[in-house]
């Protein structure tokens, strides 16, 4: 359980980080931090507050799909956001592309290793995950259409209140996929309690 937790912790704190470096890329975030920079664009909330109400709107709607969140979710809503305004506030911005184009891929490999972490912790998904596999399993839509759409819909609101597109978009979007399925079960740690057919690959 130690290990767990740890792990969980870690995991999180690092993804706020990469989010921090991909948004000081600045070459284009995933499809939910457009969403979380265009609304601070009209509301000036700052980054990570954002990132932490759009985590309990997603919630919301775990409702009526009938999900389930475990410490692992809750968490993740609140410390995500945090971590990500520790990293904006350290890291620096308006650099020459080729450090941004470091800080990009640096940002990717970061989130694709927290990934890991905190799913192979065992404490439930991610507010956005669960949304995915809620709606999956409520509506029976294939995972990557239920994926594609969600993403579209958020990435189009983030696009028109002004939100960072960018070629960094398309390749968060082609490579985090083929990443997460690398680093998932390298970090997944296995429990006596889960049978093997359940952990995630």
């Amino acid at each position: 359980m130690t290990r767990r937790l740890i792990q969980l912790l870690i995991g999180l704190f690092l993804y706020g980080i990469g989010i921090a470096l991909i948004v000081r890329a600045a070459i284009g975030v995933a499809p939910w931090d457009v969403l979380a920079q265009g609304i601070d664009n009209y509301t000036h909330l700052g980054f990570g507050l954002i990132t932490v109400l759009l985590s309990g709107v997603v919630l919301l709607l775990w409702i009526p799909i009938r999900q389930k969140p475990g410490a692992g979710t809750l968490l993740n809503a609140l410390l995500i956001g945090p971590s990500a305004d520790v990293g904006l506030w350290f890291l620096p911005a308006d650099l020459d592309l080729w450090a941004r184009v470091l800080f990009f891929a640096a940002g990717l490999l970061m989130i694709a290793i927290a990934t890991g972490l905190y799913i192979g912790a065992h404490f439930g998904p991610g507010p956005r995950d669960g949304l995915m596999t809620g709606l999956h399993q409520r509506t029976g839509w294939k995972i990557w259409i239920v994926r594609t759409g969600i993403e579209v819909i958020v990435l189009g609101i983030g696009w028109a209140l002004g939100g960072n597109v960018g070629i960094g978009t398309v390749l968060f979007a082609v490579l985090i996929g083929p990443l997460c399925q690398r680093t998932i079960p390298f970090f997944t740690i296995r429990r006596p309690d889960v049978p093997s057919a359940v952990v995630p690959r």
